[in-house]
């Protein structure tokens, strides 16, 4: 999967309580920075992207042998936990039209002349979905545009149903698993997506070999598991994939798709949608190919057959560890996934290479002396493709101890040419932007937030915007919904989190395609690996400055000024949804509705709605007003004690307060988890029902909200409203332990 972030956001972080502890911190971390060597990046490409390693392949595995020999050899207590996870792979794939012409898809990527790896093709997964259930249908086909909640409302004023039909989508708007969920829902028997040119082919730019972009043979594999229900392996939910644990019989699994699905290339497409007719599709709708977009249904009739062995596969994570020093029972953990659909150099490996630079530099700092104050763990997370399987289930196996003990994950993926993306809990907002301050570009010769400062300012929408991003001492982070190896942790336990790339001046089209290698990646995107040097470098930086704080980092003012713009946000979506209906009904009354079906049939006047109730948001606004003020008491004791220079935070008072801070995150988890989906236990953070990868933020009022599901709305408020005074309250905790300290230390 890919990096799914926003652009990254200051120079303040909670301050070390130790000042000389701190100016040795920025010693190793000087050091750090100045071994990281991106030759040994591109090293660590070249060789673990030189053939395919898809899951359960047998260079997957000989990755995974090999970059365990690499943690040991680098000083660290090192090993493979193995779990035998469900892993369909195709059996059969079939795609024809068989009115009003015939033609066969190809389905297949052709070698490339010039590029080593593309004719590796006995070793090459074909291009599938991952958990498509088996199925072999015939019928006409619609064109749905992206296939997203949005086109099916514009479909039916239109008067059309895809009902008894295959649907066609194209890539983009939406995670690719929500287009065959929401065909099915409206009754659809099949599900066909595709990769239009418009979006990332030759619209875009050169098409490879010659350019970064998708060609025409190009397909995008990827699972289109439910994960917005749960992530992992499907036989085994909430519970480790271990050898012997109880798995879900295939009949009862509820995460694989209703309909049989297939990803094909725009060259496979081009054929079934120039024999479509109905309706010229809206012009939001129409893609780059040399067509008039029709949206059908038919004639254009296609059968669709998809079958898949249904095997248990291994999943190897290799896990390496550095004890701490003094808080061995504090864990700052470090991941990315290594395999991948195909050879994957940019997808995941361009990741994984700068990760495994950061455990080298920080081996040699061992070797210097060096010692963490905690346990520090790295992750080389195996079935990440299929649907976050390797990470997922080493959570859940280690659920109890994680939840006791892990105090922040760092996640990476794929890397680019570009600019720093940073999301995560925002109680880390503040000290990301401060690690970001501290990390030089390759290119420009300014620091990477500085350097993102000025991309946000050029993308500012309004004057407003721009002023308060400059006026700002940090720049905001996103979200995190789902998407990488992020999710169990935060989603699942509730343990703090960020996400961390580059890119954005790299664009290309082979994501997930057989031409994602070492030749694609060093002619277009970080050719000499400057950005996987900085991405080790600020991957490295944060995890030392968090693994040898006295005082952990978290801060709350960031993480309370965002909440109360998601509160905002709740009560203008409910606003704007009253707004829509009246105008709507003031439109029925008055006889002056739009006629966008076909001219030669009778229009009918959309039905009236009914108007959503005023929704009581009390409970929230005085929740998060309890909050706001217990940040503000949070704030005040630090900066009095950081003012005051004194050591009175120390020995089991600071273990005290620490042990707080690290739980402030799980303080935003409720056991009972989201309605419908109790596996997402975060209250503040998780991926929409219908956006897979993106986030819904308070997701049970927002999402309740959004579906018009107005009691649910007003339960979920009240929920919200608990934990954010659950989490006041752990705050007051923390303030009323710095002033016991403080005044302890002056009585004495």
């Amino acid at each position: 999967m890919k990096l799914v972030g926003a652009a990254l956001f200051v120079a303040f972080v909670v301050p070390h309580v130790n000042a000389l502890s701190q100016q040795k911190g920025l010693d190793w971390e000087s050091r750090f920075r100045s071994l990281t060597n991106k030759e040994n990046i591109r090293e660590n490409d070249k060789r673990l992207s030189a053939r395919p390693h898809h899951l359960g392949s047998p260079y997957d595995k000989e990755n995974a042998e090999w970059i365990l020999a690499r943690f040991k050899e680098w000083g660290f207590d090192a090993k493979i936990e193995t779990f035998n996870v469900l892993s369909p792979t195709p059996k059969e794939r079939f795609l024809e039209m068989v009115g009003p012409t015939t033609f066969t898809a190809k389905l297949k990527e052709p070698t490339i002349q010039g590029d080593p790896t593309s004719d590796q093709q006995s070793e090459q997964l074909p291009t599938f979905n991952a958990y498509s259930v088996d199925g072999n249908v015939t019928a006409p086909l619609v064109y749905v545009n992206y296939g997203i909640p949005g086109d099916y409302d514009e479909l039916e004023r239109q008067g059309i149903s895809v009902k008894g039909t295959i649907v066609i989508a194209r890539y983009g708007a939406s995670w690719r698993g929500i287009k065959p969920k929401v065909a099915a829902e409206h009754g659809a028997i099949g599900c066909i997506i595709y990769s239009d040119p418009r979006d990332d082919g030759f619209f875009q730019g050169d098409v490879f070999p010659k350019g970064a972009y998708r060609n025409k043979d190009g397909v995008q594999r990827g699972s289109v598991l439910d994960m917005p229900i749960y992530p992992g392996d499907p036989l085994t939910p909430g519970v480790g994939a271990t050898k012997n644990a109880k798995r879900l019989d295939l009949n009862d699994v509820k995460v694989f798709t209703k309909i049989p699905v297939l990803p094909i290339s725009y060259g496979d497409a081009q054929p079934l949608l120039e024999n479509l007719e109905g309706p010229v599709a809206p012009e939001s709708w129409r893609g780059a190919l040399p067509i008039t977009y029709h949206i059908g249904p038919g004639p254009a009739k296609v059968h669709l057959k998809v079958t898949f062995n249904w095997d248990l596969k291994p999943v190897h994570d290799v896990i390496a560890k550095i004890t701490g020093a003094v808080y061995p029972d504090e864990w700052v953990i470090r991941g990315n996934h290594q395999d991948a659909w195909v050879n994957g150099a940019e997808d995941p490996i361009s990741g994984i290479s700068a990760e495994l630079e950061e455990a080298r530099v920080l081996g040699e700092l061992l070797k210097q002396g060096w010692k963490p104050k905690r346990t520090i763990i790295y992750c080389a997370w195996d079935g990440e493709e299929e649907g976050l399987l390797g990470s997922t289930e080493w959570v859940e196996t280690h659920a109890d101890e994680l939840a006791q003990k892990a105090v922040l994950y760092i996640n990476s993926d794929s890397n680019g040419r570009g600019f720093l993306g940073a999301s995560g809990s925002h109680t880390l907002e503040k000290f990301i932007n401060g690690v970001a301050r501290a990390i030089q570009d390759p290119e420009k010769g300014m620091s990477v937030w500085k350097r993102s400062q000025l991309l946000q300012i050029s993308k500012a929408r309004s004057p407003e915007d721009r002023a308060e991003i400059r006026r700002r001492p940090d720049l905001r982070i996103g979200a995190l919904g789902s998407g990488s190896d992020y999710t169990a942790f935060i989603d699942h336990l509730g343990i703090a989190s960020l996400d961390l790339g580059y890119g954005g001046e790299d664009g290309g089209g082979i994501y997930h395609s057989v031409y994602d290698d070492f030749y694609w990646y060093t002619h277009f995107s970080d050719k000499d690996f400057g950005y996987g040097q900085a991405l080790a470098q600020t991957g490295g930086t944060a995890i030392l400055r968090f693994a040898d704080a006295d005082l952990l980092p978290f801060d709350f003012g960031g993480f309370t000024e965002t909440i109360q713009r998601y509160l905002s946000e709740l009560k203008k979506l409910q606003s704007s949804m009253r707004e829509e209906i009246c105008e709507r009904d003031k439109e029925i009354e008055e006889g002056v509705f739009t006629a966008i079906s076909d001219p030669q049939k009778s229009s009918v006047p959309p039905s009236r709605e009914e108007l959503p109730p005023y929704l009581n948001f009390a409970p929230l606004d005085n929740a998060v007003e309890k909050l706001s003020r217990s940040t503000e008491r949070f704030e005040e004791d630090l900066n009095k004690l950081k003012q005051a220079g004194n050591n009175s935070l120390n020995g089991n008072a600071l273990r005290k307060l620490n042990r707080q801070l690290m739980m402030s995150e799980r303080t935003l988890t409720s056991p009972e988890g989201l309605p419908g989906r109790p596996w997402f236990r975060h209250m503040v953070y998780a991926p929409g029902m219908y956006t897979g990868y993106g986030v819904k933020t308070i997701p049970g009022v927002r999402e309740a909200i959004e579906q018009k599901q107005w009691k649910e709305a007003d339960d979920q408020i009240v929920r919200a409203a608990l934990i954010f005074e659950n989490e006041a309250t752990l705050i007051d905790s923390a303030s009323a332990d710095i002033e016991k300290a403080s005044e302890s230390h002056s009585g004495n």
